[in-house]
């Protein structure tokens, strides 16, 4: 397996990145102490959103409850009727998913699960439509609407027994045709045609769904295995949640009163993290993926990854804790065989300084990498970014008299410093 691994330390303030059911911050036990911890769902959620905001034409995947909604939309776009639309749409929605009782707010019917499709998925669906289809919706619509007014009709009858059976009756008549018209849109439907819809779409305008997967537990045919790897982030050192008292003024109290306007607390973190997430470049461009596209749109979709990974953080309390900062080291290794490696491992001894945590992360990471690679002759093509004043630091001062002690200029334990434009051309010359 041809892979691509990015190993990240990042050191983030007083934040709430990621919070648990009760609004604290996310924790795990690791090396026998307690650590800060950021799910990798909330990582990758936002790597998404920046990827679609810099590739928006390859990123269209969306994860949503609201496919019916998505699906009369594009029916309607195509000149069918908004209400035989929405019968279509609940039908196909209901062969995907289960439907919900529950309704979004526009009085669209939603689907239990989400559910991650593309642009380009929704509009083959809706090129499947057969016009039996539409006929058959069109009769459910009917019935259905003679079902209401007949309902309405019933609440207009005085209190006459006889006439108001005699109507009950004719309720119940027009429910069972409802009811038979309902089961010959079913039949009108090719499950299997749909479905096929959705695999013909390929995967050109959603490198997300090819990048993150998508699960389908009713039918594991439309199953995507997602070509990147991610792993929980987690700091390098113990780390405990803190709590922040915190009270509010009410600008229009009167003076005579005296007190806060509210009281309350919050808790929060800070943090030294390592970040793994890892590609697999030989699944990127199978047949199930991204084959349809070029190799240049390939090469497009992981520098857009790469960049994403590297520059994109959760947005969790951004206004109040804005915990936005850049990694301060990333090292990149483009392996042509085997699997991806994490180095977590270098921090399983938790660091312990009152000095801060970067530098010695940085040092036991490459000292993990290098311990590796001789220990299970694992061959990778790696480059690292890093600020260039940690650099200096980790390098040191050599002796100047001495041409053995000095390191090579733009190297950092032996690994070749590059910039981010640098490494993502480095990356990219790798994608098949």
């Amino acid at each position: 397996m041809k892979h691509l691994e990015l190993h990240i330390i990042q050191s983030v303030p007083v934040a709430c990145l990621n919070r648990d059911d009760l609004n604290s911050p996310k924790t795990a036990v690791f090396g026998g102490v307690q650590r800060a911890r950021v799910s990798s769902q909330s990582w990758k959620r936002a790597i998404r959103e920046m990827a679609k905001e810099m590739a928006s034409s390859l990123f269209k995947g969306n994860r949503s409850r609201r496919m019916v909604y998505e699906l009369t939309t594009k029916l309607v776009s195509k000149g069918v009727a908004k209400d035989i639309a929405v019968i279509i749409a609940e039908q196909v929605a209901g062969i995907v998913e289960t439907l919900d009782s529950k309704k979004d707010s526009d009085g669209f019917k939603k689907i239990k699960t989400l559910m991650f499709f593309s642009d380009a998925e929704y509009n083959a669906i809706a090129n499947a439509i057969t016009d039996d289809v539409k006929e058959s919706a069109e009769t459910v619509l009917s019935a259905s609407n003679a079902v209401e007014a007949h309902k309405e009709n019933l609440k207009d009858i005085d209190n006459n027994e006889d006439e108001q059976e005699k109507e009950k009756k004719e309720l119940e008549k027009l429910k069972k045709q409802m009811e038979k018209n309902k089961k010959a849109l079913l039949k009108a439907f090719n499950n299997r045609a749909i479905k096929a819809a959705i695999k013909s779409a390929q995967l050109k305008d959603a490198a997300d769904i090819a990048l993150f997967g998508r699960m389908v537990a009713s039918d594991p045919s439309l199953k995507v295995e997602a070509v990147s790897m991610f792993s929980h982030a987690l700091s390098t050192h113990k780390a405990d949640n803190e709590i922040d008292f915190f009270a509010a003024v009410d600008d229009l109290q009167s003076k005579e009163e005296s007190g806060a306007g509210m009281t309350s607390t919050l808790e929060f973190n800070s943090a030294t993290y390592y970040r793994f997430a890892a590609l697999n470049l030989n699944m990127l461009a199978d047949k199930e993926h991204l084959s349809a596209l070029t190799r240049e749109e390939r090469q497009s979709v992981v520098q857009t990854f790469v960049e994403a990974t590297v520059k994109a953080i959760p947005g969790a309390r951004k206004n109040t804790m804005n915990g936005n900062t850049l990694p301060v080291y990333v090292l990149s290794v483009v392996r042509e065989k085997g699997h991806p490696i994490q180095l977590i491992n270098a921090f399983e001894n938790p660091i312990k300084s009152t000095q801060g945590y970067i530098a010695e992360s940085i040092k036991r990471l490459n000292a993990e990498y290098a311990d590796l690679k001789e220990t299970w002759g694992i061959e990778g093509s790696a480059k690292v970014i890093i600020k260039k004043s940690l650099k200096e630091h980790l390098n040191g001062q050599p002796d100047k008299n001495s041409a053995k002690d000095k390191p090579k200029e733009n190297t950092v334990d032996g690994l070749e410093v590059v910039s981010l434009n640098k490494l993502l051309d480095e990356v990219v010359k790798h994608v098949i």
